[in-house]
């Protein structure tokens, strides 16, 4: 009989010092903390040049609204996807969530390639500075967006680091370049293309690469 007080006074002192935990929000919530900051940025940038010119854009070349509207929904899709694979238990089927988006914004800016043939009087990208200051936004504006999901994810044990990093980066990479699509004068060539998919996928590699490591379980 006397063990069980002994027992007792063990699991006291070893809980004395613990601090309670505090539980993290759910994922759909941080992901929507996450999206009002990047709404907070596009909202700025729409005071700032207004929404008339990206409008009169869309109007031209109907393929960049529907190219838009996929990176808008890679956004959701990736950033959602993101901070629920960081709660350990959830299926990488969750990493779907972010492929009707992509697949929309690929299929229309490559659709966009064809502009010479629907809309000749748009106006085009050349390989000079204009496509390298793209890369610059998407990649540098990708920077604070990436440490604000990581953050997010900071008390999260994400099982599958990698995954949970890639689709980090994916959704800040889109939210950069939707943001430019708000001012961005050129229209979808070749070029430009190809500048964006490579800051995309700048942004993505880096995230896999430094996000494995600092989400990976200790």
């Amino acid at each position: 009989m006397s063990s069980v007080p002994r027992q007792q006074e063990l699991i006291e002192s070893l809980g004395a010092g613990l601090t309670p935990v505090r539980r993290l929000l759910p994922p759909w919530l941080r992901a929507l903390g996450w999206l009002a900051v990047v709404a907070a940025i596009a909202a700025g940038l729409l005071l700032h040049f207004g929404a008339a010119p990206m409008l009169d854009r869309f109007a031209a070349v109907p393929e960049r609204a529907w190219g838009f509207a996929g990176a808008v929904l890679t956004v959701v899709g990736a950033a959602w996807a993101a901070l629920t694979l960081g709660v350990p238990g959830r299926s990488r089927a969750w990493a779907w969530l972010a492929l009707p988006g992509v697949l929309l914004w690929i299929g229309a800016s490559g659709f966009g390639c064809l502009r010479d043939w629907f809309a000749p009087a748009a106006n085009i990208a050349s390989a000079s500075a204009p496509p390298a200051r793209c890369l610059t936004f998407i990649v540098l504006v990708s920077i604070p967006l990436s440490a604000l999901m990581l953050w997010l994810l900071r008390r999260a044990c994400p099982l599958r680091p990698v995954l949970t990093a890639i689709l980090m980066g994916l959704a800040s990479a889109a939210a950069a370049a939707v943001l430019l699509a708000i001012f961005h004068p050129y229209d979808a060539a070749a070029t430009d293309l190809l500048i964006h998919g490579l800051a995309v996928a700048i942004v993505v590699v880096a995230n896999a690469v430094l996000g494995n490591r600092l989400l990976s379980p200790r």
